[in-house]
């Protein structure tokens, strides 16, 4: 497991790698964003880490320009801003998670741990994982949604992941809470209308098959039901 870390504090680096390593993870430390950019390039990461308030190039544009090239690498941003404003701006580069400093070392191997464990990638070490959805097929992994061997819809990695909690709790109830911080990190209104503005896509996604249905429940969150099989 290889994670690329970027923060121009060398003694913060170098705690943030001494400890990831001593967790297992392979850590490789840089104190700009530039040269960040350009070790990324060379090199394929499982996760990103990234200071917000850098020299050269900043967290926000080293992560604009490395979705420009691989839009699935996870990226946590480390930052002392706690504004809404930033968090949002964070999110509108493409990050998947938001630490403020200062954290402790556990909460942001927590953090690693559940990033990874919602955004599994057929990488070599993760094996590929479909789910059956009624007539659809869900391959989480090839963002792709098929019904009868026929692709219907290219999912994005926000639907993806959303849609792939549903499943793992296939006609059990999704905690709105726990789906809010899970996918969007944080339980506010802003995030909260989005995840509805999800949930209405992947139900006409869902559409072509009566069985299947995304309900409400009520002061609790959404149950992704199967009528077709009781075995899902």
């Amino acid at each position: 497991m290889k994670i690329l870390l970027a923060e121009d504090d060398p003694n913060l680096g170098a705690i943030i790698s001494e400890y990831l390593e001593a967790k297992g993870y392979q850590t490789h430390l840089c104190l700009n964003g530039e040269d960040a950019f350009k070790v990324f390039l060379r090199e394929k990461w499982n996760l990103c880490i990234f200071d917000v308030m850098m020299p050269l190039m900043d967290g926000f544009t080293l992560t604009k320009e490395i979705r420009n090239h691989n839009k699935d690498v996870p990226v946590i941003f480390l930052t002392a801003k706690s504004m809404k404003e930033d968090t949002i701006e964070g999110f509108k580069a493409g990050g998947d998670d938001y630490l403020t400093k200062p954290f402790s070392m556990e909460e942001l191997v927590l953090r690693i741990k559940a990033i990874l464990k919602r955004t599994e990638k057929s990488d070599g070490t993760m094996s590929s994982q479909e789910f059956a959805i009624g007539k659809y097929i869900f391959n989480p992994t090839l963002n792709t949604l098929s019904k009868e061997g026929e692709e219907t819809h290219k999912l994005t990695s926000r639907e993806v992941e959303l849609l792939k909690l549903l499943c793992i709790n296939i006609n059990d109830t999704l905690e709105r809470n726990f789906a809010l911080r899970a996918i969007w990190s944080e339980d506010n209104y802003f995030n909260a209308r989005s995840m509805d503005v999800y949930i209405a896509r992947l139900r006409k996604y869902l559409s072509g098959d009566p069985n299947i249905e995304i309900l409400n429940v009520h002061g609790k969150g959404f149950k992704l039901v199967d009528r077709s099989s009781a075995s899902h």
